[in-house]
């Protein structure tokens, strides 16, 4: 018999999930159904949280305790970038292969990397900026009206300064 499940344990479940949709609960109880939760409550936990979100491809924290759920959103860095250039949301059942080939300002981009810094790699912020232009690149949209590698080579030699922090 296995060993007696302890409530006051914090246990984390991270999710992949549609932000502002119920996802299947079929995918959510065979990760939370062994904690005592019910899955359908948490799916629509995590509709109601990730409203602001809604259309993107986000991942969820679910931090449980006490058979008590909290829903908090981690977001990606492609899903701040997607989300800094304010498009409408969209039905992701009726329109595939979405081309995100708006514009982004700089500021939008050191607000992206101010956000991301804790989980960035990099030593300096301008590092940090320079991998957020890197998924801007791979997102498809430009900076300024500039390529974002453009914008990349332009902070290696210095002519555009990037902030400390």
């Amino acid at each position: 018999m296995p060993p007696k499940f302890d409530p006051t344990a914090i246990t984390y479940v991270y999710l992949r999930v549609t932000g502002g949709e119920v996802g299947a609960t079929a995918s959510l109880a065979p990760k939370i159904g062994p904690l005592g939760l019910s899955p359908k409550k948490i799916g629509d936990d995590i509709a109601k949280n990730t409203q602001e979100w809604k259309g993107l491809r986000i991942t969820v924290e679910l931090k449980i305790q006490n058979r008590q759920a909290t829903v908090s959103v981690v977001p990606s860095a492609s899903s701040l970038v997607i989300k800094a250039l304010r498009e409408p949301p969209r039905d992701r059942k009726k329109q595939k292969n979405i081309k995100h080939n708006g514009n982004v300002t700089l500021e939008d981009i050191y607000g992206v990397a101010r956000i991301m810094r804790e989980r960035s790699m990099a030593r300096k912020f301008s590092g940090t900026v320079k991998e957020i232009l890197g998924t801007a690149q791979s997102v498809g949209c430009t900076v300024d009206g500039q390529h974002p590698h453009d914008v990349i080579e332009s902070i290696d030699n210095e002519s555009v300064v990037c902030p400390t922090a």
